[in-house]
């Protein structure tokens, strides 16, 4: 038997042990409740595993702590339904910290809701003084991805307002890029229409950092001396202590030689007659050929157009050059002889062409000045593969390239990567930026997308797009689609119609054509994530069926002269003369056939058109057509031509300068990111008989 003075003993010397142990289980517990305290001020980086094992080891606030850590991470990982169902299971007791936290996780679900309204009242009852560092970062961040990227005075302060919390200098800088991105993709009024507070003092620096932008992007050398002296006045401005990439590419400018042009361009087969048109107006350009003498009045226009009828509807979409099959169109242009590599001298150009008169000037605000002397080789590329006139393009010393002119010719350029500087004049299906790539089509999507944008400024929330049903159709209504939500408008209608031979029936019918129609599935009204910070957020699946905005307020009719007669007084005829829709249409519909009937019928009605054609540049557009024999649609080629050569000499400008514009014959030119050329276009309507300005 053990004595009991041992058993004593032992369990005294035992105490101590069991005590300590104790001692560091209260430890181990306090650890815990310590760690999800500083995990909640911090930037969460375990997953969500880890903090639902962490919640369900734990009790009390520590347990929520670890709940709203969960909840964070499982935004980030895209489990959004879970997050929501955790959101809704934390308990009505919070303390401070959690009812912070809280807040901003519901902010954070609205996002990945895409209820970018609701997550912007939700901002707004949230005091962000009383926010640890990260989370103030992370509430801004909110208030950024609220805005869409859209450019508004909100997105401008909370850019503003996150940029001294953060602390690395990549984060700094795509703050900084973030805040003038805005600022350059606001237009002049939209500018000096913010209306700022006394004590915005950063604010009203990058406001005048935008106007020396304004007031010379167009001019580099100007835009350099504008930027340093920006950054004299502003030096606290952090613009100024990390400009913006965009600018740090103005200061490094360098343009681009154009001492040996290369032309690519299709001289035979079915497509020569689109290449033939383009050439003559680059030549034009480029030798000082293409005269202003004042502004013709639309009125003018129009009825200088409708003496000439030479022009088959069918002519009128002019640029559906996605491969070499196009179809032929029948114009006098003189045939030539098989050519692979030209080099032209200004005096067999004249040779080639009568200048419409002998006063040399520019055909717009901000040409690129005539060049007789530059060297020009045009190169054929129905003779040979792209990638072997490239390669003779370069050997022949080529400093920049334009063209090619068809899609697939495009396509088989980009696969053969050259190092030479290029203006395609048409685009591929994707656009991916390369440095020394720019693009510019006359293509009827990009007309679609301007006509979208027009249709907008006009104030109107419900558009129909009445197109023909084919793959122009599908393609004009995807472009015009896409652009209409960016703007922000809701979803759009779509309503095809078939051949002449169906529209004269539904005449003859007295069917009509009602203003309704099937809504458009585009990307962008998909279910698209959305990134917070570093927390991107995708967006919940949704089978819900979309419906329109409301009754149709305006329709955008995609038609040949001839369709459209038959078209408007349908739509009429279904749905009255004040039916309440405004009619839009395309420059399809306007080949120079607007005779007194015809505009008279069309009354109302609002189209498109190049501002060559519009009356911005009357001599111009009377030696195109001179040189086109009065064929609308190869004159849009020729004012392409035209607007080529001064798009050429502006090249590094479009691909180093934000903000680059000119005010060109077929559009005022402006560049993307990616250096594609967007055209906004003029606007005409048919009043009384007559053509005036739809502005």
């Amino acid at each position: 038997m053990v004595p009991s003075t041992f058993l004593r003993s032992k369990a005294a010397r035992c105490l101590p042990v069991v005590l300590a142990a104790l001692l560091f289980a209260g430890c181990g517990t306090q650890q815990t409740q310590d760690q999800s305290a500083s995990h909640l001020e911090g930037t969460a980086q375990a997953d969500s595993g880890y903090y639902l094992q962490q919640m369900q080891q734990s009790a009390n606030d520590s347990k929520t702590n670890w709940q709203l850590l969960a909840i964070r991470a499982l935004l980030k990982e895209g489990k959004s339904q879970q997050a929501m169902e955790l959101f809704g299971q934390l308990p009505n007791e919070l303390n401070d910290e959690q009812r912070l936290e809280q807040s901003l996780l519901a902010v954070e679900i609205k996002l990945a809701q895409q209820d970018f309204k609701g997550a912007e009242a939700l901002l707004a009852k949230i005091d962000p003084n009383g926010l640890s560092n990260n989370q103030q970062i992370r509430f801004w961040a909110d208030g950024i991805a609220s805005q869409q990227g859209k450019p508004t005075l909100t997105l401008l302060r909370a850019l503003i307002a996150q940029e001294p919390l953060l602390k690395a200098v990549p984060e700094k800088q795509k703050n900084i890029d973030a805040t003038w991105q805005a600022l350059s993709a606001m237009t002049q009024e939209q500018a000096n229409a913010l209306v700022i507070n006394a004590d915005e003092n950063v604010l009203q620096g990058w406001l005048d950092l935008q106007r020396v932008w304004f007031d010379n992007r167009n001019d580099v050398s100007m835009m350099k001396a504008g930027i340093k002296d920006w950054q004299t006045r502003y030096p606290q401005n952090p613009g100024a202590k990390l400009l913006p990439t965009q600018l740090v590419n103005v200061q490094s400018f360098k343009p681009a030689s154009t001492n040996k042009i290369a032309l690519l361009l299709p001289l035979n087969g079915q497509a020569a007659v689109f290449g033939r048109a383009i050439q003559q107006g680059f030549e034009a350009a480029k030798n000082g050929i293409s005269p202003v003498s004042g502004s013709a009045v639309p009125e003018q226009v129009a009825q200088a157009a409708s003496t000439n009828n030479v022009v088959s509807p069918s002519q009128a979409e002019i640029t559906d050059l996605t491969t070499p099959q196009t179809q032929p169109v029948q114009a006098p242009v003189p045939a030539q002889a098989p050519v692979q590599s030209v080099t032209t001298t200004p005096q067999q150009q004249e040779q080639e062409q009568a200048p419409a008169t002998t006063a040399p000037a520019t055909p717009a605000a901000q040409p690129a000045a005539t060049n007789p002397s530059a060297e020009l080789k045009i190169y054929d590329t129905t003779t040979q593969p792209m990638s072997q006139i490239l390669s003779q393009a370069q050997q022949d010393g080529v400093t920049l390239v334009v063209g090619p002119l068809l899609k697939n010719n495009v396509d088989d350029l980009l696969k053969s990567n050259t190092p030479l500087n290029v203006l395609a004049l048409n685009q591929p299906e994707s656009v991916s930026n390369r440095a020394n790539i720019c693009y510019f089509a006359l293509s009827p999507e990009d007309e679609a997308r301007d006509a979208a944008r027009h249709i907008h400024d006009q104030g109107k929330q419900a558009p129909l797009l009445l197109v023909p049903r084919s793959a122009l159709g599908d393609r004009v209504t995807r472009a015009f689609a896409d652009e209409w939500q960016s703007l922000g408008g809701a979803t759009v209608l779509q309503q095809k119609f078939g051949s002449l031979s169906e529209l004269r029936g539904g005449v003859n019918g007295g069917s009509g054509i009602a203003l309704t129609g099937s809504p458009v599935t585009t990307s962008q009204n998909q279910p698209q994530s959305v990134t917070i910070g570093d927390l991107t957020i995708p967006a919940p699946p949704s089978d819900a069926q979309i419906s329109s905005g409301g009754k149709v307020d305006a329709a955008y009719i995609v038609a040949t002269a001839q369709e459209i007669a038959f078209i408007k007084p349908m739509i009429a005829m279904r749905n009255g003369s004040q039916g309440g829709a405004t009619l839009y249409a395309s420059s399809r519909s306007a080949q120079g056939v607007a005779g007194p009937d015809f505009r008279l019928e069309m009354e109302g009605l609002q189209y498109s058109e190049i501002p060559m054609l519009a009356g911005s540049n009357p001599s111009l557009m009377q030696q195109a057509l001179r040189a086109v024999n009065n064929d609308y649609s190869l004159a849009r080629l020729y004012a392409m031509g035209a607007d080529a050569w001064s798009l050429a000499n502006h090249f590094s400008q479009m691909r180093q300068v934000p903000g680059f514009e000119l005010n060109g014959n077929t559009g005022d030119l402006t560049a993307t990111q990616d250096c594609v050329i967007n055209r906004k276009l003029s606007w005409l309507k048919y009043q009384q008989g007559q053509v005036v300005s739809a502005n």
